[in-house]
């Protein structure tokens, strides 16, 4: 079992926190619960902190026919409150420690990241398009380099385990910075191999000169150049043919070793990762129960075994079948 530094992640505070939603709710969310003992968390209500109160009337997004700049208004008082929520944005976000992540409240228009309706007038009228909240639209403009994700979207075992992975990984990678030395880094970019190889072969390789340093950087150098790499490898989750692939690496780890009907049950496993039917963990954990077995240290020292806690581990789905 791995240990893991825990992440520092800003929620929303209307998920588990405080019943400071709209209707004067709070809002039961499964992942947030399950992260708890696993990260810290720092809660904000963005229409709280600008005075809208508890319960509230509800704020929407208009777009301006002439000019089409965005504004946040309040139909029923008529109320512009664009200004405040930028400048509440703006203090917020400047203020923060070094933060790992982001899980705010979907469709929001204040804390959603996409699929916020914009619409066209204050009053019944239709929305003519989607886009992000004020709040979310400042946070993926200043760090959405991180792990920044919205509740509704982590139904989606996919999506949850690519945020739970960066999430993890951009913290690791950020205690190791706090101590940074050559051999630390190379142990490190080790230990990632198949999980990054999962996530882009090309990086990894480019991540691979940037750690080997034929150059002679200094070591502030070489981190810095290599963390903006490592952001973009994990810009985006994994492809389920390239976690086939790493699989199909592991495996020739041992199929020499193997009985027919081992080799069998994890063909069937990866075909059913394949059809989305069940995750990657499920074909991870018959790999590690061979590394095990078989005492392949170098195996055992992988972060794609175990990219972030094993408790957080969830096969439920949202059933949508949509590929983000």
């Amino acid at each position: 079992m791995r240990t893991f530094s825990k992440p520092i992640v800003v929620v929303s505070k209307c998920l588990e926190f405080d019943a400071c939603r709209y209707n004067g709710d709070v809002i039961s969310d499964p992942i947030v619960k399950s992260l708890m003992p696993y990260v810290r968390f720092i809660p904000i209500c963005p229409e709280v902190e600008i005075g809208l109160g508890t319960p509230r009337e509800t704020i929407r997004i208009v777009e301006e026919k002439q000019s089409g700049m965005q504004r946040l208004v309040q139909p029923s008082t008529g109320e512009d409150v664009t200004d405040r929520m930028q400048q509440f944005a703006e203090r917020f976000l400047g203020s923060l420690p070094d933060v790992d992540g982001f899980l705010l409240k979907n469709r929001s228009p204040s804390c959603g990241t996409r699929d916020v309706k914009i619409y066209a007038g204050s009053n019944k009228s239709p929305s003519n398009g989607k886009g992000s909240g004020l709040f979310g639209g400042k946070v993926i403009e200043r760090f959405g380099h991180l792990a920044v994700e919205e509740e509704g979207r982590l139904k989606n075992f996919t999506l949850r385990e690519h945020f739970f992975t960066k999430l993890f990984t951009i913290t690791e990678f950020k205690v190791l910075k706090s101590q940074p030395t050559m051999k630390r880094l190379v142990q490190f970019h080790a230990d990632q191999k198949y999980l990054f190889m999962a996530y882009n072969q090309t990086k990894l390789k480019e991540m691979g000169r940037i750690v080997a340093n034929h150059e002679k950087r200094p070591v502030a150098d070489v981190f810095a150049a290599y963390e903006q790499a490592l952001y973009a490898l994990l810009k985006r989750a994994a492809r389920y043919t390239s976690n086939i692939n790493v699989c199909q690496h592991i495996f020739g780890y041992f199929k020499d070793s193997l009985k027919k009907e081992e080799k069998e049950h994890f063909l069937s496993l990866l075909q059913k990762y394949q059809e989305k039917k069940i995750p990657l963990s499920s074909v991870l954990t018959l790999l590690r129960s061979w590394a095990i077995r078989f005492e392949e240290q170098y195996l055992l020292r992988q972060t794609y075994f175990e990219p972030y806690p094993e408790a957080l581990v969830e096969i439920t789905d949202s059933g949508k079948g949509r590929d983000y």
